[in-house]
């Protein structure tokens, strides 16, 4: 991608907002079932991205929503699931319960249930973990109202290694239609930002102490091997904490960068991923010429928002991935900045490209969402599942104003393995 490559917004708006983009009531058949198991080219399969905002302000809340079939938000989630119809997905903010309980009941009572008129769709394989989010650190991170260790308050989300109100408050969970090797996960959850060479630290801002402990993933970053019938491809997942809600230090866009940047150096090579160790211990990165496809709720648009130093562009900019021809697109996204204006109306990137309905005052719709294939995997169809407001659909994201879903859209990229 060539970073000076920028699009006027307001051009854009007024030439797209006609245009009929994947990513609408069009997209149902899944990658696999579109070209068998095997076609031409190779296994063909759909990868998915989806904040589905399946987080809850206190603890057990979304089991006790799960538990039932007719949450409206959860029953939401579930039918843009079965109308994109995935093979592999990552869904980000889904509060992690050990055990898997609540993932079980998403899958029995949710996806498992036709949604309004939505086939069915069954993910044999899961993969969910613990993260950092709303774990105590025991450390005074920002520098106020001393060590904060009862859940439950912003002050407590403020010193957890990851802001959350509660232990595992914006999990994640990865559905796979295919196996998952268990055995060969590799989760980062515990490894030290300062243990990253070069860091983004913000110099001065935290204590030696904090220094010493703070981990570098806000989420976990996962390594989740699938088995596509005799060949491997690494579905690389993560959630970095969103650039903003800090100070002028910018603690929280440079370590979104830094999440970011975790991937980009486990995909880099030896001399660029050395360094890392997972959580069992294990150094080094990815080995050379393995498949993979990045995929997450990266919180970072490559032109607009907050992010520090273009954070995403180390994954649009890596010589190992795989970048389709055009992104994932929709008519939504084009029509929605037009119609809030606000900052949309100013912002560089493509509005066919944005993947979140934010604030119209600050930052805007953003592409934030990203499903990144690397090289030993051929790009075919993708989307950005917002349709317009002509579409019988409309129902499942709605105009900004009431989140009906969530304020970020599922991320699709078909890819074919060579």
């Amino acid at each position: 991608m060539n970073p000076s490559r920028t699009f006027s917004r307001r051009a854009t708006l007024a030439s797209l907002a006609g245009a009929a983009l994947a990513g609408t009531t069009t997209v149902r058949a899944s990658a696999s079932e579109q070209h068998g198991q095997h076609g031409r080219y190779g296994r063909t399969v759909r990868f998915a991205t989806f904040n589905a905002s399946l987080n809850r302000a206190t603890e057990g809340a979304l089991v006790t929503d799960l538990s039932t079939p007719d949450n409206a938000q959860a029953r939401n989630v579930a039918e843009t699931v079965q109308r994109v119809n995935p093979d592999i997905l990552l869904i980000n903010e889904f509060d992690y319960v050990a055990g898997g309980g609540a993932v079980r009941l998403f899958l029995d009572n949710y996806l498992s249930r036709g949604q309004r008129g939505a086939r069915p769709i069954h993910f044999p394989h899961h993969f969910t973990g613990p993260v950092n989010t709303g774990v105590p650190s025991g450390v005074d991170l920002d520098g106020k109202n001393g060590t904060v260790t009862t859940p439950g308050s912003d002050a407590y989300g403020q010193d957890a290694f990851g802001y959350g109100f509660f232990p595992g408050q914006y999990g994640m969970v990865v559905l796979s239609k295919f196996p998952i090797d268990t055995r060969a996960v590799r989760t980062f959850q515990h490894f030290l930002w300062k243990d990253m060479p070069g860091n983004a630290i913000p110099p001065g801002y935290y204590s030696d102490t904090a220094r010493a402990i703070l981990r570098l993933s806000s989420k976990s970053h996962w390594d989740v091997p699938v088995r596509l019938g005799h060949e491997t491809v690494h579905f690389l997942v993560s959630h970095p904490t969103p650039p903003s809600f800090d100070g002028p230090e910018d603690r929280n866009g440079r370590r979104n960068h830094d999440e970011i940047r975790l991937w980009a150096d486990y995909i880099g090579g030896h001399s660029r991923s050395a360094y890392l160790y997972d959580d069992k211990g294990v150094r080094g990165g990815l080995r050379p010429g393995s498949r993979f496809v990045i995929a997450g709720d990266q919180n970072a648009d490559p032109y607009d928002g907050d992010s520090y130093d273009h954070a995403v562009r180390q994954f649009l900019d890596h010589p190992a991935i795989n970048l389709p021809a055009k992104p994932p697109t929709s008519a939504g996204g084009v029509e929605a900045a037009k119609l809030q204006g606000g900052a949309n109306i100013g912002q560089l990137g493509n509005p066919a490209y944005d993947t979140a309905d934010f604030s119209d005052t600050t930052p805007g719709n953003l592409r934030v969402d990203h499903v990144l294939p690397s090289k030993g995997l051929l790009p075919g169809r993708n989307g950005v599942f917002w349709p317009t407001s002509d579409d019988p659909l409309y129902r499942l994201v709605g105009d900004g104003t009431t989140v009906v879903t969530s304020d970020h859209r599922m991320v699709w990229q078909d890819v074919r393995l060579t």
